[in-house]
């Protein structure tokens, strides 16, 4: 029967199962769950309950990482990523010690082949990167893929890959075992012929959607292709097996690649690869069991972006291994600027529950949670001065905190405040409501210590009103009586160039300044830091004031000065005054910061 009040569901009223136990109600439901087949049914698993090892052992040691966000990440996006963005989330990827990158799939796009060139042409990555290029198993993409990685002097996996499956077979490519076979092996030899003569080329297999693809042909397959390009352990060949779709229980996978791991020919020459996709929501179980079954190297993204559900989370990953006591060879040590870097790159946020990273992680609203955390710090605390070490140094055992916040460079703000923190969604709500301002979820939780100290300090309740006024006093600064002014703003924009000319006061001190090819929030942060007042802008929201002809923009900032990180916001009619009067904002706060006996501080700053 359907719901009145939702209509569109379809309340389970069928007979109560007959092997049901008494305190199970539940019902048959009208989910058409007959038209899919068991995982068991669709591919065979031969391994017996006595012939699997992998239950019984343990993970000791961090698997080689490869990001895929370039490529396979990248292939995911509603707008892929610009060169620029590209060559930063690529630095990002080498500052945090990834050893290992798939660049691209030059084959595929321009873009992809000019980032490939750019990697060649500037010497960007390090010599101990290995590049990582992918192509479909066809000449004339093989030879465009070849095309883009001459000239790069680091080490570079060419990464082949074919879908084997019998559904792939026989509807998306017509083949059957024996055809497919020959297909795959002629794509072996052109890739060995084409990059004949460049000698730090090594080769990678991918069998598309091995997980439902026949387990002997996978091996046959796999071990054609191992004999074919001579795989030795001092020019080992990577075999890639990925959950493409994920379509059973991680344990499954787990004797999948034991199976592999077990049977393959040339196994000293064969780097095991994983890689995993989060159709079923158990990516990260998948990647992890398959490594207790023999895998040694896992593709993925950093915070799990891909097609559908996405790529498994590289980052959740190597961060389990830590809060376990195994090095992930990966530095996470400043967490918010991954974030950030990967959410500018993609266009995507990261959810605010995301492990480790998200907004809320490290934060707790129950009572008894609280209390335990509390409780869990002064043990930690008590116990550092009895041993004489740093608390840093410390084995880390605060209850509900699986990792210390500051491994990952977050402040214990969120946790020590965590009742400062339960009314930030009505807060944003009011305001949302009342002046049609959007804050972003930092800027809430920020938002939400001003407002919870004013609430401790006058007893009364906080409507709308009152809350916008806290927000003006903590973020919008004090104009008036500001110590920095920005004055005669003019901009020319040509094809060739930008110019930007303003006057800048700092106190008494005015300067007229001119900037070429910089923007103006650019120009002004520029003459800023010229001037001693360094402001390093970390992420920039426009939203908007009132409704109507009355409406202003209304530009958030969230910056960094020598004294830590902080929020500013400017208004104005225009979005562009806007922006700039929050620089001005936060640069302000950060004189009255250094001179504390001309202001109270920056705003909103941590």
């Amino acid at each position: 029967m359907s719901s009145t009040a939702f209509p569109g569901i379809s309340t389970p009223a069928g007979p109560i199962p007959a092997h049901a136990p008494a305190w199970n109600r539940q019902r048959h439901s009208q989910m058409p769950s007959h038209r899919y087949a068991d995982p068991y049914d669709r591919v065979s698993i031969p391994l017996s309950d006595t012939a699997r090892t992998w239950p019984a052992r343990r993970l000791t040691a961090a698997p080689l990482w490869v990001p895929v966000d370039l490529r396979d990440g990248n292939q995911a996006l509603a707008e892929p990523m610009d060169p620029a963005r590209k060559r930063r989330f690529f630095d990002l990827m080498v500052a945090m010690g990834y050893k290992e990158i798939e660049v691209g799939y030059p084959s595929a796009s321009q873009t992809d082949f000019d980032f490939v060139r750019l990697i060649a042409a500037q010497d960007i990555a390090p010599e101990d990167v290995t590049i990582v290029v992918f192509t479909a198993a066809r000449r004339d993409l093989i030879a465009r893929t070849v095309e883009a990685i001459r000239g790069i002097r680091n080490p570079v996996v060419i990464h082949l890959y074919t879908a084997t499956a019998p559904t792939w077979r026989e509807t998306v490519l017509g083949r059957d075992r024996d055809e497919l076979r020959a297909l795959i092996l002629d794509a072996g030899r052109d890739a060995l012929a084409l990059a004949e003569g460049l000698p730090h080329v090594r080769f990678e297999f991918s069998p598309e959607v091995f997980m439902l693809t026949e387990p002997d042909y996978a091996l046959e397959v796999c071990n054609a292709m191992t004999a074919l390009w001579e795989a030795t352990p001092e020019r080992p060949v990577i075999l890639n097996l990925p959950a493409t779709v994920e379509i059973a229980t991680p344990n499954v996978y787990a004797d999948q690649i034991e199976y592999m791991h077990r049977n393959l020919e040339r196994r000293e020459g064969v780097i095991l690869s994983v890689h995993p996709h989060n159709d079923r929501g158990t990516g990260i179980a998948c990647a992890e069991l398959a490594l207790l079954a023999g895998a040694e190297r896992i593709e993925g993204c950093l915070f799990g972006n891909g097609e559908r559900t996405g790529n498994v989370d590289l980052v959740t990953l190597a961060l389990n291994l830590h809060a376990q006591g195994i090095d992930p060879m990966i530095d996470f040590s400043d967490i918010d600027e991954v974030r950030r870097t990967v959410e500018h790159s993609n266009r995507i946020e990261v959810h605010p529950r995301h492990p480790y990273v998200g907004d809320l992680v490290h934060t707790a609203f129950s009572g008894t949670h609280q209390d335990a955390i509390r409780k869990g710090f002064a043990e930690h605390r008590a116990r550092a001065a009895r041993e004489g070490r740093a608390e840093s140094e410390i084995a880390w055992r605060v209850p509900y905190l699986p990792v210390d916040p500051a491994d990952l460079g977050r402040s214990y703000d969120a946790v020590i405040r965590v009742n400062s923190q339960s009314g930030k969604g009505g807060i944003a709500y009011l305001l949302e409501t009342g002046f049609g301002v959007q804050l972003p979820r930092r800027l809430q939780i920020d938002l939400a210590g001003h407002v919870q100290r004013r609430a401790d300090e006058s007893g009364a309740e906080l409507d709308a009103h009152a809350l916008w006024r806290i927000f003006d006093e903590t973020y919008l600064g004090d104009r008036e009586n500001a110590r920095v002014a920005l004055s005669e703003v003019r901009i020319e924009e040509t094809s060739a160039e930008s110019r930007v000319a303003f006057r800048l006061r700092i106190d008494d001190v005015e300067t007229r300044t001119e900037h070429l090819g910089l923007g103006p929030v650019e120009a002004v942060a520029a003459e800023l830091a010229r001037r001693g007042v360094a402001i390093e802008v970390l992420d920039l929201h426009q939203t908007s004031v009132g409704s109507g002809n009355a409406v202003e923009a209304l530009t958030l900032l969230e910056y960094r000065s020598a004294h830590g990180t902080g929020w500013a916001a400017g208004r104005d009619r225009s979005v562009l005054t806007a922006t700039l009067n929050a620089v001005l904002v936060a640069a302000d706060a950060a004189l009255r910061v250094s001179d504390p006996a001309l202001g109270s501080g920056e705003p909103g700053s941590r």
